[in-house]
């Protein structure tokens, strides 16, 4: 048995915290500067090109991209040959989250109730998911979520009678719906299956697999493909401004599912879409 202690697992965070805000994902800085070369929109490309240059001195300065710092959402990979000692591993993801926002000067935006609304004034508690898996490595994503786009997601518990075309246009209506309000270009998380909180989850652990990475099974791949290309012709564009780039990618995660039922999940990101990795 492994053994890992909470204190590297604490200080790990705190540097995907700072990563994450820092220093847009490569892939989310590929596909900007590949939707560049399509548009054929003059303003479009200006846009683009802005949010290109804003990442570039983010991270130079190591200033945030985005003034909405977001709520931090951790993703534990965790191989069924480690043990976890030295302490509470929730108390250490929450210190390391604290300690990364104070360092980095980034805005504390959560609220220590969701009805009374008062602030925390550390951006702590984090939103955190663990999965058990093989081996005896730890694999830890953090991501820093905005809600100018999580307030545009949504879910629909579809019938299992439901057709691809009716999952398809729910998913083009969330994006419409979200318009220029999520800052756009968008990244959309799907999850398909499980149950509601199960299709919730896999429509925001999408959002972590890179843009230019597709789903393995061939007819979820195709359905990525087909969405891209549907949603980008509806024409909102770069801020919502006009254009080709609408979205700069989808990716979908699905579940097995029950019998009666067919959740959909769609988590909107916007193009600050932040994320940074470590493996212990």
């Amino acid at each position: 048995m492994r053994k890992i202690n909470v204190s590297r697992i604490k200080d790990a965070v705190q540097d995907l915290c700072l990563k994450a805000n820092f220093e847009l994902r490569r892939d989310v800085l590929k596909a900007i500067r590949m939707a560049v070369a399509r548009e054929s929109s003059g303003r479009a490309k200006k846009i683009l090109i802005s949010i290109i240059e804003n990442a570039l001195l983010a991270k130079k300065r190591r200033i945030a991209i985005c003034q909405d710092t977001g709520m931090v959402f951790v993703h534990m990979a965790i191989g069924q040959g480690v043990a976890i000692v030295g302490g509470d591993l929730e108390k250490a993801i929450n210190e390391a989250v604290k300690k990364a926002y104070a360092k980095g000067y980034l805005r504390r935006s959560v609220v220590n109730d969701p009805l009374l609304r008062e602030n925390t004034g550390t951006n702590a508690p984090a939103v955190i998911f663990t999965e058990i898996v093989p081996g005896s490595k730890v694999v830890i994503d953090v991501s820093a979520k905005g809600f100018g786009s999580e307030n545009k997601s949504a879910i629909r518990m579809f019938k299992p009678t439901s057709s691809l075309d009716d999952i398809k246009s729910f998913i083009i209506e969330v994006v419409k719906a979200a318009g220029p309000d999520a800052c756009p270009p968008l990244v959309l998380g799907i999850g398909l299956g499980g149950t509601f909180e199960k299709a919730a989850y896999l429509a925001k652990a999408a959002l972590l697999r890179p843009l230019d990475k597709r789903n393995p099974t061939p007819h979820m791949a195709r359905l990525e493909r087909a969405l891209l290309k549907d949603i980008n012709s509806l024409g909102i564009g770069p801020m919502g401004l006009g254009g080709r780039t609408t979205v700069l990618g989808v990716n979908i995660l699905e579940h097995p599912t029950h019998i009666a039922g067919l959740p959909v999940a769609v988590n909107v990101s916007c193009h600050a879409t932040r994320s940074a990795r470590a493996i212990l």
